[in-house]
């Protein structure tokens, strides 16, 4: 947790009172960014780096189920991707391209409807299956504020009743969400066959069991030059699908290096996370990236969170044991989701890794 000065945490407060978000400094037409936005940056700031644009490898998903000559080509891409970059991109993955722009749309109709109905969705509360909306998760814990409004959601394994969803975008939340699962639910299982398991392993320890979906609108900014859509970080759960619209602005980390992931039409981004990494020992790993501020705006992403963690089970995880060997032990200690989410969240997006807190 970053320690805040008496000045700005005020100020923190008072924005947060507004429960407007990013949006509301856009309509009120600020053309200077307020100081809480304002990152310090090493020379150059991330929009002024030199980057190489890069297509992170594309897994074409078509038939791969019926031909068991794809299958194994296909696990071999996965296992190939997560090993190199830790992420790709999926086509001909089962969702309707319609689905995909309706759920775009669906998070522009929320941001962008009259705000005292957004209003009354605002929280910081993440213990219930409700949607919530705000301006970072970490407002009061990280470093900067970056220039996102989200809004997030639990889609199982315990959905919200349909009324606590916002009319503007409900229906679509729930169609979205229950294709993702059925894509997770498959990918999982490459993964598993990419570790040389039988393809139900990490479905049957439960990997697939949660899903938060998260919306996040990113206005354009007057001075993309001193803030950030979304800073350094990797994701804290097992594996997350990325939805974007045709902006652009996610970077991935490689080699100490920033390469640019351009949009791909109808195509989806996949991750992992952190605790599959701590899962799998090393074996694969979740990358950091970022979303740069733009001036296009407003950028619109949905990301969709494979966890359990405002769920309190039992349910500990640690290094899978049949990846262990006395050549490759144990790198981590054993941690419930509620937990390393909840210490992820406790430390905000500081630049560093929540998994250096669980090496052993």
């Amino acid at each position: 947790m970053v320690s805040q000065s008496s000045e700005r945490l005020e100020q923190l407060k008072a924005f947060d009172e507004m429960k407007t978000g990013v949006k509301g400094l856009v309509d009120a037409g600020v053309t200077t960014i307020p100081s809480i936005f304002i990152h310090n940056f090493d020379e150059p700031p991330p929009s002024k780096t030199k980057t190489t644009t890069i297509s992170v490898p594309t897994i074409d998903l078509a038939c791969f189920e019926t031909d068991p000559e794809k299958r194994t080509e296909t696990v071999k891409r996965v296992q190939d991707a997560l090993q190199t970059w830790g992420f790709f991109q999926v086509v001909n993955h089962g969702i309707p391209l319609s689905v995909l722009e309706d759920m775009l749309d669906g998070v522009r109709r929320f941001f962008e409807q009259d705000d005292d109905v957004k209003k009354g969705y605002y929280s910081r509360d993440y213990s219930g299956t409700k949607l919530i909306y705000n301006c970072n998760f970490d407002l009061f814990t990280g470093k900067s504020t970056n220039w996102r409004d989200s809004f997030s959601c639990f889609m199982a394994p315990t959905p919200p009743q349909p009324a606590d969803l916002p009319t503007v975008c409900r229906d679509i939340l729930m169609e979205y969400s229950n294709e993702v699962m059925k894509l997770g639910k498959t990918i999982f299982e490459l993964f598993s066959e990419a570790l040389g398991l039988k393809s139900s392993y990490l479905n049957d320890i439960h990997c697939a069991e949660g899903l938060q979906v998260l919306g996040h609108y990113y206005p354009a900014c007057p001075q993309p030059d001193l803030t950030m859509g979304s800073p350094q970080h990797a994701d804290n759960d097992f594996l997350t699908v990325l939805l974007q619209d045709h902006i652009g602005g996610l970077q991935i980390q490689h080699d100490n290096q920033w390469f640019d992931v351009p949009p791909t039409p109808g195509a989806l981004v996949i991750n992992i996370g952190d605790l599959l990494q701590l899962i799998t020992n090393d074996k694969f790993k979740s990358v950091e990236h970022r979303v740069l501020a733009n001036t296009k705006g407003p950028r619109i992403s949905v990301a969709s969170f494979f966890t359990t963690s405002i769920y309190p089970t039992n349910r500990v995880y640690g290094p899978i044991k049949e990846l262990l060997s006395d050549s490759n032990p144990a790198t981590y200690r054993e941690t419930t989701v509620k937990d390393y989410v909840t210490f992820y969240r406790n430390k905000g997006l500081d630049g560093t890794s929540a998994l250096q807190h669980y090496r052993l």
